[in-house]
């Protein structure tokens, strides 16, 4: 015997010898045995129950998607049911292989064709007319059946009709029972089924092995039509193109958003997704990736792109989540260098608000801001940026204590984009002192004191506590807001941000950078521009607070809808949009935001919101 396992197993021509190689090497064997060394001595040296132990590895691992048949086409003979079955346990196509492999070995080629006469050959004919022979003796009704639902394509082309024929449809039209429209249609595919497993069907049967090898575990289902130009030929019996008859042999696969996949078409997306758990790969490293999937090369790019939770973003292939922190994550592993949030709002392409991304970057501990306007991975590791001021005192530490002006500014402009007027203004405020002329230090404690305002910010109107701890102030946008005038803070969260009086504090925004100022009362800039990214008006509400980045944080919620109900209406102006189950519940959440310990009474509650001067929420609450 000359047969080298490669010559009855065809996947193992198909299938890339990197996948191969470590599932098939045997210790007992030479390197590529599989196609350098006839089965018999293979079988000779490690036993046949080790040659068909490493072909049962080979199709659990690459090629559980093909029908044992397919696999090994010597089944169709010698078992044709179970040839026609997909990978079932490793032990039972453990079982299979072995039968059929020392069959083959205990037949005597010679002898046999000795013994059985040759059969002629059959006259070569377009396999259309081939398919028609098995639709030939049909009445009728029965063509109508295979046509209208056995061999009906639900993808809708164009002249088509509508929908499937549904039994009863069907038994309207012919004036019989819907079971028996059940029954020709059982009868119908247990005569294709015969045909099937007849010497006549030996040429579609070799071209469905071709075809499974053709589309590998997923293709898209286009391709189907298009593999060979006689799949589009009109089957003269049926009226229908072959390949509608065609994908109805092709058991084991499922038609899934345009594709054919074979299997679950589930378990191949989570099997490619987790692919790239670790992070992104260049593409042409992922097409490689998921052609080990059995998935061919030419069309592994589209695989990705229709996977969920996947996609492909500047050459690389990214796991793609549904949160925009994830997405903005991803978007800066690709790029491998600093974005501004205006440049990873592109990188996404989706709906999301430069307000709304500026502020998951400056509260997610995965980002860094490392510029004024920019941000990068925190893992890539760098000097965050965290503000002109804080970065002063970081040179004077870096200094020893005590620093020269120019040099700060010079250090600072060439490697932030900041400019020197500001440097200089922040340099001569609250925090520093001049030691000589152009040197200053950071200011000795007892002058440095945070200032101490009358009423702290859980005592101040209009200020709540999140989960992550911040203190978020809101304002309830009227006309002057919209017109751009600035308006006052309240001293209690103005104090709360690091401010005292005479101070000044930058924020930065989408749309340039808010000033808040301390002189008589303090004072935030206009916001108009944080207003027109949420196309706000009078009566909505935006709760702001600023980073320690130097960001100003916010959210926007609408003005409350009409007919809500009494605690949900105060709920709403502590920023709490979500349903509660009673009022005790809705009490301590209150509580919680306005900084009472957990378990506070109502009074408690109601006493701190009377303190505050919060009298809108307290009418909800009477």
């Amino acid at each position: 015997m000359n047969l080298s396992l490669s010559d009855i197993v065809p996947p193992l021509r198909w299938t890339a010898p990197s996948q191969v190689e470590p599932i098939a090497s045997d210790p007992g064997l030479p390197d590529a045995w599989w196609q350098a060394l006839p089965l018999d001595r293979a079988c000779a040296a490690v036993g046949t129950a080790q040659v068909a132990s490493r072909l049962a590895d080979l199709t659990t691992a690459c090629w559980s998607h093909l029908i044992l048949g397919d696999i090994l086409p010597l089944l169709r003979f010698t078992d044709p049911h179970e040839s026609l079955q997909t990978p079932g346990p490793r032990e039972a196509v453990h079982a299979l292989f072995t039968a059929v492999i020392d069959k083959l070995l205990a037949t005597d080629p010679d002898e046999e064709s000795a013994a059985a006469p040759v059969p002629p050959a059959l006259p070569e004919r377009p396999l259309p007319e081939v398919i028609d022979e098995i639709f030939a003796r049909l009445d009728d009704r029965q063509r109508a059946i295979a046509r209208d639902r056995l061999y009906f394509d639900s993808s809708r082309q164009p002249g088509q009709a509508a929908q499937r024929a549904t039994l009863d449809e069907l038994a309207q039209r012919f004036s019989v029972t819907r079971e028996r429209i059940r029954q020709i249609e059982r009868d119908l595919r247990d005569h294709v089924l015969g045909w099937m497993n007849g010497p006549q069907a030996a040429p579609l049967t070799a071209h469905l092995a071709w075809l499974r090898t053709r589309l590998g575990s997923a293709a898209p289902a286009d391709d189907l039509a298009a593999a060979v130009p006689w799949h589009r030929t009109e089957l003269t019996t049926l009226a229908i193109p072959a390949w509608r008859f065609v994908r109805t042999l092709l058991t084991g696969y499922e038609q899934v958003d345009g594709w054919l996949v074979a299997g679950g078409a589930d378990e191949l997306r989570e099997k490619t997704r987790q692919l790239f758990s670790d992070g992104p790969r260049p593409l042409d490293e992922a097409v490689s990736m998921v052609a080990q999937l059995g998935i061919r090369e030419d069309v592994a790019e589209r695989w990705l792109t229709a996977v969920p939770h996947l996609r492909v973003l500047e050459g690389h292939v990214v796991p793609w989540p549904r949160s925009v922190n994830d997405k903005a994550e991803a978007v800066l592993a690709v790029a491998g260098s600093p974005r501004t949030p205006e440049e990873i709002q592109a990188g996404i392409g989706e709906d999301y608000s430069i307000v709304g991304i500026r502020n998951q970057l400056a509260s997610d501990e995965r980002f860094i801001r490392l510029d004024r306007n920019k941000y990068g991975l925190r893992r890539w590791g760098g000097d965050e940026y965290l503000g002109i001021r804080e970065m002063i005192g970081r040179e004077i530490e870096r200094a020893g204590g005590e620093a020269s002006v120019s040099t700060i500014v010079d250090s600072l402009t060439s490697r932030y984009e900041v400019s020197e007027s500001s440097i200089r203004a922040y340099a001569g405020g609250p925090g520093f002192e001049r030691t000589q002329r152009g040197w200053i230090r950071v200011a000795a404690p007892d002058q440095a004191e945070a200032y101490q305002p009358r009423r702290d910010v859980s005592t101040t109107r209009r200020c709540f506590r999140s989960r992550d701890g911040r203190w978020w102030h809101r304002v309830d946008v009227n006309a002057e807001h919209l017109r751009g005038s600035g308006s006052p803070l309240p001293t209690g969260f103005a104090a709360h941000l690091g401010m005292a009086p005479g101070g000044q504090l930058t924020a930065s925004t989408a749309s340039g950078e808010v000033v808040i100022s301390w002189h008589n009362q303090p004072t935030i800039g206009s916001i108009r521009g944080v207003l027109a990214e949420y196309n706000a008006a009078e009566g909505d509400h935006v709760f702001l607070t600023v980073s320690d980045g130097g960001e100003l944080l916010t959210r926007f919620l609408p003005a409350a809808a009409a007919g809500l109900p009494p605690l949900n209406r105060a709920l709403y102006l502590i920023g709490y949009t979500a349903p509660v189950a009673s009022e005790a519940e809705g009490l301590r959440l209150i509580g919680a935001r306005i900084g009472l310990p957990e378990g506070a009474s109502r009074e408690e509650v109601l006493d701190r919101l009377r303190d505050r001067g919060d009298r809108e929420i307290l009418q909800f609450l009477s």
